[in-house]
């Protein structure tokens, strides 16, 4: 029997998210500082929406939603790499953003726990490529680690070494992304939220999944 605190349309609307994150995964641009394989996209805006609106636990499974159906329907270019960075520094976003909502659900505690998720996950992201990521590239693909900080001096004349690259590229380009996120799920959530509170109470069904 399923656990009684998943009802079914919270269910559903996590699957709704999950997939329309999975189709914000489509819409990939480059930043001009970083090299052609790391793209920013906004697939991490229902997930955020999920973890505020459900629990952070309802984030996380979103998150997992999204990589699913982007490996079914796309497999991997990256030899699973990136499937598994892209879920790992959404769960460093995603859950303590939820985390802080979670317990005090005003503007302000939303605004904090975006702003520390952003730091945290920023930050998660520097150490997870530096010891997950580029070490796996390298084995994987027989590629050096100067052929990777190469195409990354080709287009950021700031990375020099490994320290720089983390720095002047992995570190900006994850603010950037988490900063964008959050501005937007500032803007949109309450009136978002208000819409699908409406429709969960017409049923009656319990809004939060613990």
């Amino acid at each position: 029997m399923m656990n009684k605190t998943f009802s079914t349309r919270a269910l559903t609307l996590m699957a709704m998210l999950g997939g329309l994150s999975a189709v914000l995964m489509l819409f990939e641009v480059p930043l001009p500082f970083a090299p052609a394989y790391m793209k920013f996209d906004l697939s991490d805006l229902p997930a955020l929406f999920a973890a505020f609106f459900l629990g952070p636990l309802s984030g996380g499974i979103v998150c997992l939603i999204k990589i699913a159906i982007k490996l079914l329907l796309q497999g991997t270019s990256t030899a699973f790499v990136g499937e598994f960075m892209n879920l790992l520094c959404s769960l460093a976003f995603v859950l303590p953003a939820g985390l802080v909502y979670k317990y005090r659900h005003t503007k302000k505690s939303a605004a904090l726990g975006m702003l520390s998720a952003a730091l945290f996950a920023s930050i998660f992201a520097v150490f997870a490529n530096l010891y997950i990521a580029l070490p796996m590239y390298v084995s994987l693909y027989g590629i050096s680690m100067d052929t990777i900080l190469a195409m990354t001096r080709a287009v950021n004349p700031m990375v020099q070494d490994m320290t720089s690259f983390l720095i002047f590229c992995i570190l900006p380009f994850n603010l950037i992304k988490y900063t964008i996120v959050s501005s937007l799920t500032y803007a949109l959530y309450k009136r978002t939220s208000n819409a699908l509170h409406r429709l969960l109470d017409k049923e009656g069904i319990p809004q939060t999944v613990k």
